[in-house]
Formats: C-alpha cells, structure tokens, sequence
C-alpha cells in the first residue's frame, strides 16, 4: 500500500484534520487520497454554498436600456436628482465592475440610471426627441471610452465631467459618490 493512503472511515469533513490525525481504521472500506480529498472537498463547498447561491451570482448585473431620455431624464429631476447614463460595451470587464458592484445597486433602490450600449442598434429617443440607435447617440456625445457615466441635468444639460473609464475597483465608489454629490449642487442651483 502507498505510504501517502491511508484507509479511513468515512466523515463528513475527514480533510480538515492534518494527515498524521487521520484516524487508523482498516475496517473502514474508505481511502483518502489527493483524488478523493478533492472531490470531498469540491462536494462540500457546493453542499455548503448551494446551488442556488450558485446560480444567482452568475446573472450578471442589467441596467434598464436607454428608450427616452426626454422621459427619463423628467422623471430624474422629479426626484431631484441627475440622470446617469451609462455608455458601456459588451464584454467589457470595467463596466461588469462598475454596473455589478455600484450602479446596478443604485438604480434598485430607485436612483434615476439607464445605459446605452456602444455598437448597439436598439432605438432611443434622443434628448432633442429624434429616434436614433445607441450607437449613434455614443458617437453624437463623442464617447471614445467605456464605461462612461454622463450626469444629464435640465435640458440634456451636463452636470458635472464625465467619469470616463474603470478607475480602480477600490476608489470608484468615492468618485462616483463626488461626482453625484457635485451635480446634485448643480441641479439645486438650476431648478
């Protein structure tokens, strides 16, 4: 027999204890070797977290897509606050982050957010009321870089600089937050 085997009654978590505190049963019809430590483990981490946990954190995070922003942007200073677009890109990791980690959350709990899709041919009403595709709204606002969020105010009005790009993952929350918090100010001072 293999010194790295040892023969073991079965357990439920037999491989958190270390290898010399196996217990020395050779009545036990159960070998822990490396292949059987993993498939336990592998087993116990789907047992402990679930299938269901599984599955929901698979569904990548949606933002509503852009139909009206004439509509949008009304209901947005109704609540008082800016209207965010956000221009995103399909595969692109940087807006996943961004939409998964920050807007997503947001735009549940009721914060004006929607998203135009570079390259995409979905129709939108533009803020002048003439029916074009996302990505021809992306190319009339000359956005080169996704993610970018556009803070609209009264009249298709930008409120504060675009936040262009992903920044770093731990530090985008606080700009965003400052940007909202500065084009909030401004729309007090429009309104």
């Amino acid at each position: 027999m293999p010194t790295d085997t040892k023969i073991v009654k079965p357990l439920i978590f037999p491989f958190f204890r270390p290898h010399h505190m196996q217990p020395q049963n050779t009545n036990a019809n159960f070998k822990l070797n490396r292949r059987n430590y993993l498939s336990l483990l592998s087993f116990s981490m789907l047992s402990v977290l679930g299938s269901k946990t599984l599955l929901a954190s698979a569904a990548p995070a949606q933002l509503p897509p852009s139909v009206s922003l004439p509509d949008e942007l009304e209901k947005a200073l109704k609540s008082k606050d800016p209207l965010i677009v956000m221009v995103s890109l399909a595969g692109c990791p940087y807006c996943k982050m961004a939409r998964g980690s920050y807007l997503s959350p947001m735009q549940k709990q009721g914060f004006p957010i929607v998203q135009v899709d570079m390259r995409s041919e979905l129709q939108v009403k533009g803020l002048t009321g003439q029916m074009q595709t996302h990505d021809q709204l992306v190319k009339q606002w000359r956005v080169s870089i996704a993610p970018t969020l556009i803070f609209f105010g009264p009249k298709g009005q930008e409120l504060v600089e675009r936040m262009e790009g992903g920044f770093l993952p731990d530090y985008y929350g606080a700009y965003l937050d400052e940007r909202i918090a500065i084009a909030r100010k401004a729309l007090r001072g429009l309104i």
